[in-house]
């Protein structure tokens, strides 16, 4: 029942903390994944430059394979939890043993299509003939474990949305910190090369499943995997995937993001441009990743209320976001304007490496205070159940703005031009985001006017 769940209950700055607080280490140490492999690489005495441009490469395919635990597990995750908001404890377990069945199937069916394609893939990614033996030894070993890094991704959302953040967080320390293990012991000492990071990171993502399907088959569980509930019903399908399909499609727009500026800054930098922009995109994961932690720490709380009717803790869960997101953002920005060397030199010292990645970082990053609210704000709509709105808000910095303003960027100023395209596409999906928020605040305080009339009546 409601007075059994906190998240009706509790103060809202109280929850967004418990909630938050970690959501953000987690997708901090789950951030550590790709980003200790493209280290270590980039470190090796052997793979170098070529091995870092390689894994630059392979990004845009490890982020589709996450889309798909997204897609699924945000949307499961967000219907769940307004099912507990309604009080509808058996619906939610219902949802809870459709999602599972479709990460299953979803991980399947990305190792089956990865492995099928993957040369063609990495070709069309962006890989030279210099790195393209690299990107398939490590992609070989990660297709063959996807199914896991669904899984663990999917599950971990439910298991926040569950009432246990703490054990989420402990979920992706595990699997995150035996990776930072492994990729030393396999890249060094084994000295098993871009495999040995790949086999490295998909053991600990088996390590991670597991414990995560473990926990809805235990007793810490409030609401419990069930056989009866993994039969797969098509509404409840429906409802998933349109309520995640904004992550999901950032998700691949961010991929197609990675590809074509990995085409356009080789066609004007070549490798050293490609291992550069690959330094950039891991520091920016660093620094976006608390926001993602937040925002998966607050769609529950607004979840929750939405679906129980609690309209003014809706706008205090959303405001209080967007202000812990801001200042966070504040922080990164002083961090890439005061130490842009060291932070390209914790992957490659390599002289001409430092120098266009010092120019990248600031360049990249000079509007990084507003994009922030850009990512609460968007997918505020996506917790209350508008996901047409918060589908349209995640994409216009990724694919309605960015994407199109690295090619023309590129044609017209060359590759400084493609380093400012993305300032340009952070301010103007922060207006538009402004805009719409202040829309959909005003909607809710109708939404309340309306059940205050109604409760006086």
């Amino acid at each position: 029942m409601e007075h059994a769940n906190p998240l009706g209950e509790e103060r809202i700055v109280k929850l967004l903390a418990r909630f938050s607080i970690p959501a953000i280490v987690g997708m901090m140490v789950n951030a550590l994944y790709n980003i200790v492999d493209r280290i270590f690489i980039g470190n090796s005495d052997y793979l170098g430059t070529n091995g870092l441009a390689a894994a630059t490469v392979c990004f845009p395919i490890m982020i589709i394979v996450l889309a798909v635990g997204l897609l699924f597990g945000i949307g499961g995750a967000t219907l769940f939890s307004i099912k507990l908001g309604e009080g509808k404890k058996e619906e939610a377990e219902r949802v809870l043993g459709n999602a599972f069945v479709l990460l299953v199937l979803g991980g399947i069916v990305v190792s089956i299509l990865g492995l099928a394609f993957m040369r063609k893939l990495l070709i069309y990614f962006g890989a030279s003939d210099a790195t393209l033996p690299y990107a398939e030894e490590y992609m070989s070993v990660i297709f063959f474990g996807s199914v896991f890094q669904v899984v663990s991704i999917g599950l971990n959302h439910f298991i926040r949305a569950d009432g246990s953040p703490k054990i989420a967080m402990l979920t992706m320390f595990f699997g995150a910190g035996l990776n930072t293990v492994l990729d030393p012991l396999f890249i060094y000492v084994f000295r098993m090369g871009m495999a040995g990071a790949a086999l490295a990171t998909i053991l600990s993502q088996m390590a991670s499943a597991s414990w995560v399907t473990l926990y809805f088959l235990g007793s810490k569980c409030k609401n419990r995997l069930r056989v009866r509930n993994m039969h797969l019903k098509l509404k409840i399908l429906y409802t998933i995937v349109i309520l995640g399909m904004p992550n999901f499609l950032l998700q691949v727009a961010n991929s197609f993001l990675n590809i074509t500026l990995n085409k356009t800054i080789y066609t004007y930098g070549g490798n050293i441009a490609v291992s550069g922009m690959g330094v950039v995109n891991s520091i920016q994961t660093l620094l976006l990743m608390p926001i993602i932690g937040l925002n998966q720490g607050v769609q529950p709380i607004v979840s929750y209320n939405f679906g129980a009717k609690k309209y003014d803790r809706v706008k205090s869960a959303a405001k209080s976001a967007i202000f812990a997101a801001t200042t966070v953002v504040m922080i990164g920005f002083v961090i890439t304007r005061l130490f842009p060397v060291q932070l390209v030199s914790m992957f490659n010292r390599d002289e001409e490496l430092l120098a266009f990645g010092k120019h990248a970082v600031k360049a990249w990053f000079m509007l990084l205070p507003v994009v922030g609210f850009q990512i609460i704000g968007s997918s505020f709509f996506q917790a209350i159940g508008r996901a047409k709105s918060a589908m349209f808000l995640t994409l216009t910095r990724q694919v309605i703005l960015l994407l199109p303003a690295i090619i023309v960027f590129a044609r017209l100023f060359g590759l400084k031009g493609i380093l400012y395209a993305a300032p340009f596409a952070d301010f103007f999906s922060f207006v538009l985001t402004f805009i719409w928020f202040g829309f959909g605040i005003r909607s809710l305080t109708k939404l309340q006017n309306q059940a205050q009339n109604i409760h006086l009546k």
